[in-house]
Order: C-alpha cells, then structure tokens, then sequence
C-alpha cells in the first residue's frame, strides 16, 4: 500500500535533485518516507536521497520497492502550480501510479525494479575539510567556469575557499574567506572536477541556503543540502579527475 499527498513544488524539487543524474530510478518506500540511492550510466557520481513521511501532508505506506520514469513525472509536474498538492497512490495489481493535481488525473505504468541498475554502495568517505555556502554562490562559479573551460578546480588554501577554472587562454577564480561563508573547516583540499556534472548538480543544489562542500586531494566529493523545510536530504558524490602535468 502507498497513498500520499505532498505540495507539488517539493516533489518536483525531490525528482530534480535526481534526474540531474539519472533518467529512472527505485524508489524504496516505507512507513518513515522514501530513500532512493542511484549512479550515472558513466559510473562518475552518485546521488543519495531521503525523503521523511514528515515532508507530507499524508503518508501511508507499507515496505515496497518501485520503479520509475523520472523524465514522465517530470513532464507532468512542468504543468503543475507552484501551490497545488499532488495526490499520489499505487495501484500493487497493475504496478501503475495514479497522479492527481489540479484538477488532472494521470496514470503511469511503473517499471520493473529488477530492470533498473541495481543500488550503488556509497562509499564511506571522511575528507579533511568542509565548506558550507549559499547554493547561489557555488552556481555562480560554476557558471563562470563554463565560460572558458570544461573542467573547475576546487580547493583550500588555509581560511580561503577557491573555485578555479582555466582554459586555452583564459582563467577565472573565486576566492571566499572564512567571513564570506557560512562555515569552513581547513584541511588540506584540491581537487578537478568535470563541469559536465557539477553543472548539473548546482542547478537543484542553487535553491539551498546552505550547502555543504567536503572535499580532500584528489579524492571526490561530497555536496549536500537539506529539500523540504529539512524534513529531506541530497547528497552528491561526484568524483575527480586526475591533473596532467
């Protein structure tokens, strides 16, 4: 059994954080809410995600597992009012979801949880320094980066957070202090990243107040901010690519 109510601009929030990565994911659904854990075809990055009973108006649900087309639910809610609420309920005998928002009634087939890669183990990192900032301030980096290169620089040179990219020509920089972000724990921490992905992954990341960056030398890393008023959770892992000489 599954039949939930929740406002559409947080499920279509909760499904972005996702499809930036994935085109169809396993839902693992419980009384205490809904987790899904996924990895890009490329095996590049990860994302995790927890979604509490709590972010719900209603929530009613036994243990269950379902598959789904992240592009339909997508196209659907691009439809839906920032302040209306979608009703959500399984159909277990057909294996379809029933959708109802605004006055609209749509029926998906869900997909076979069996023919959906199978859930990643993520990888239990502690890297040596964190940042938190405003997701705006990471996107507008990343967005600078694109300009002249495919690739950006993340690191940490002792109370400074810095986000660089170099081209053929050009080169740009963001510097933060300590007094420009909301928390910063030093450590050593300089890593290349693809802009392919982190471009993806600051565009849901963006609308948090505050997300959180932890990273290490060479090593991956881990953007995380809080969906739903707090009552869920997204983290990325996303990992390096290697610096020539």
């Amino acid at each position: 059994m599954f039949k939930a109510t929740i406002d559409a601009d947080i499920l279509k929030t909760a499904i972005e954080t996702l499809s930036v990565l994935v085109d169809e994911a396993r839902f693992r659904i419980s009384p205490e809410g809904i987790v899904v854990r996924a990895v890009d075809p490329a095996n590049v990055a990860m994302v995790s995600f927890d979604l509490n009973s709590s972010a719900f108006d209603e929530f009613n649900a036994d243990d269950s597992e379902i598959g789904m087309d992240l592009s339909k639910i997508n196209d659907i809610f691009s439809v839906a009012g920032r302040d209306e609420k979608v009703v959500m309920e399984l159909d277990e005998m057909s294996q379809k979801m029933s959708l109802h928002l605004g006055g609209l009634s749509y029926t998906l087939a869900l997909l076979d949880p069996s023919t959906i890669r199978a859930e990643p183990r993520i990888p239990q990192l502690e890297l040596p320094a964190e940042v938190v900032l405003n997701g705006k301030d990471l996107q507008r980096a990343v967005k600078a980066a694109e300009k002249i290169s495919d690739h950006m620089l993340l690191g940490i040179d002792e109370d400074v957070f810095y986000m660089e990219a170099e081209g053929d020509t050009d080169r740009v920089r963001l510097d933060m202090t300590r007094d420009s972000l909301i928390d910063l724990k030093s450590g050593e921490a300089r890593s290349l990243f693809s802009l392919d992905y982190l471009s993806d992954i600051v565009k849901p990341a963006s609308r948090s107040n505050e997300v959180t960056v932890e990273l290490g030398k060479d090593f991956p890393v881990k953007i995380g901010f809080a969906i739903a008023n707090g009552a869920g959770k997204v983290g990325y892992l996303l990992a390096p690519r290697i610096e020539s000489d």
